[in-house]
């Protein structure tokens, strides 16, 4: 008896219908099922929680009910990949398999190629897509830029209207998260996943919240609006890179036909500083698509050893609690831990404390963070941590004051006084630095620091000096320079600039608390979309 043949549509960070090329040509093959499966080694690994979880099932609540509507089902599995597909197989006729490809951790990676061989072996044939801007396989950065350009402004993907399902077919339930291990739900000021609120999200910024998106974005206090809030959305793929872009190339058309003095001036920068954004977002993710091993690995290797039999786990206790004496450290992951979001610079200021002030090595504090980021994405999440603990190789080294930026990014204290409750009637004076003030102000506003707020884990001028003389003892050496040229010629932007100093060029680095510094060779990127 003739099994029924059936084209299988494999979900995985595209959570969405529109502009979905594999769910479009699947259905005009013939009886279509869309699948998303939910490994439980995947949800064991520690960069996953349960916000994450539920993002995800909102996300396909949506793409079930969407799918409906056009005659189509969702399936669930929990299992192992390719298991499930090889108990698939056994009953029903896989005429194709369709997906995305995905740019993911070593999990995902190594559970890709397992696929590949069987479908090879099955005779399944594999069609995958792209959906964003990362090139497989990639002979070299020149023309990336141009590359990415003309993905951006290809056609939108059809849309599907109508599709044909099996017969007989086990569409499965939606797992809880107390199945995959994942703990019960939790009480979070989380966003909401779903292709609907992405579009209303990428609406809202772009009609609305972007004008101060130049401005506002570097603030914790005024990021939350004037941030795009997108990350999550493109990361888990309820909103397609293409889509994105494309909005933004008509909301400037738009701006740019308006009559003249009716629009803002400031819409102009903020709307290419976002449009810049989108471009750093794949080529961050181009870097692990390219070398897989930068996800444990230090991107440039002579920096091996530098603080791996160092680690201090004291010091990373109170960095994760948010415990460590400075206030905008604390505030952050604070924050962080009930938002599962905060704006870019605030995760470069955590990163680079943890690895320059702590010591700590940024594969464990890397870990911890991407639990804590809704938008994780593996591309650019490793790269940037990598980047701001110096380990690159061709970036500027960052090592900022936390009391700086107190006053830089929250000088009235707004923020820190709403994460950190107890530093609530400390004066603005002394709110950079809480450990400063006068034992007789300590007692008045009910802030003993030693008891009721700790005193500062390390000192931060003795801990910026001991990181840079440490790092750039490495940086000058003749393998460092020759080390940088390998990493920019496979990692580096091709910006129109000199691509490689003279090693004697090099310079010291110098304190500073904000972004705006030069890199020696490679990029910016102050928002993960």
């Amino acid at each position: 008896m003739a099994r029924d043949a059936i084209q299988l549509v494999w979900l995985k960070r595209d959570l969405r219908l529109s502009d979905h090329l594999p769910i479009w040509e699947a259905s005009q093959s013939g009886a279509t099922v869309v699948m998303f499966v939910f490994e439980p080694k995947l949800w064991a690994m520690p960069e996953l929680d349960r916000p994450h979880f539920d993002f995800i099932v909102q996300s396909l609540e949506e793409l079930s009910a969407k799918l409906l509507a056009i005659g189509g089902r969702l399936a669930i599995r929990v299992g192992e990949l390719p298991d499930v597909f090889v108990e698939l197989a056994s009953k029903y006729d896989i005429a194709g398999l369709y997906s995305h490809e995905e740019t993911g951790n070593r999990f995902t990676y190594d559970r890709d190629r397992a696929v590949a061989r069987w479908a090879r072996h099955s005779g399944v044939t594999w069609k995958q897509y792209t959906q964003n801007g990362v090139v497989r396989p990639l002979k070299g950065r020149d023309g990336w830029a141009a590359i990415w350009h003309k993905r951006m402004t290809a056609p939108i993907a059809p849309s599907s209207n109508r599709m044909v399902i099996p017969t007989e077919f086990d569409w499965g339930v939606m797992p809880t998260g107390q199945e995959l291990g994942l703990s019960s739900q939790q009480k979070l000021r989380v966003q909401t996943g779903g292709e609907s609120r992405a579009k209303e999200v990428l609406g809202s910024f772009l009609s609305v919240r972007s004008v101060n998106y130049r401005r506002g974005m570097s603030s914790p206090v005024t990021a939350p609006d004037d941030c795009s809030r997108l990350s999550p959305y493109l990361a888990w793929g309820c909103l397609s890179m293409k889509s994105a872009y494309q909005g933004l190339m008509a909301r400037e058309k738009e701006l740019r036909e308006a009559p003249v003095g009716s629009i803002d001036s400031r819409w102009f920068g903020s709307l290419k500083s976002f449009s810049s954004r989108l471009a750093w977002h794949c080529h961050f993710m181009q870097k692990l698509e390219d070398e897989p091993a930068l996800e444990f690995e230090n991107i440039s290797r002579v920096y091996d050893g530098l603080r791996e039999n160092e680690f201090n786990q004291e010091r990373f206790e109170a960095w994760k609690s948010g415990n460590t004496g400075y206030p905008m450290i604390d505030a952050c992951m604070r924050a962080l831990a009930q938002n599962r979001w905060i704006n870019f610079r605030m995760r470069a200021l955590l990163m680079s404390f943890a690895s320059n002030h702590l010591w700590l090595h940024w594969r464990p504090t890397a870990v911890h963070l991407a639990k804590y980021f809704l938008d994780f994405e593996p591309g650019i999440h490793f790269s940037q941590c990598q980047m701001q603990s110096g380990t690159t190789g061709i970036n500027t080294i960052r090592i900022y004051s936390p009391a700086k930026q107190v006053s830089d990014q929250d000088p009235t204290g707004e923020f820190i006084r709403r994460y950190v409750p107890e530093l609530e009637q400390v004066p603005n004076e002394y709110l950079p630095e809480p450990h400063r003030m006068p034992m007789h102000v300590q007692s008045q506003v009910g802030c003993v620091v030693g008891r009721d707020y700790p005193f500062p884990i390390v000192d931060h001028r003795t801990a910026y000096r001991m990181a840079q003389e440490r790092i750039f003892a490495i940086r000058q050496t003749e393998a460092a320079i020759d080390e940088s040229k390998r990493v920019y010629q496979k990692h580096g932007s091709r910006k129109k600039r000199d691509p490689l100093p003279k090693p004697k060029s090099i310079p010291k680095p110098k304190e500073k608390s904000d972004l705006r510094q030069l890199f020696l060779f490679d990029d910016s990127h102050e928002e993960n979309p």
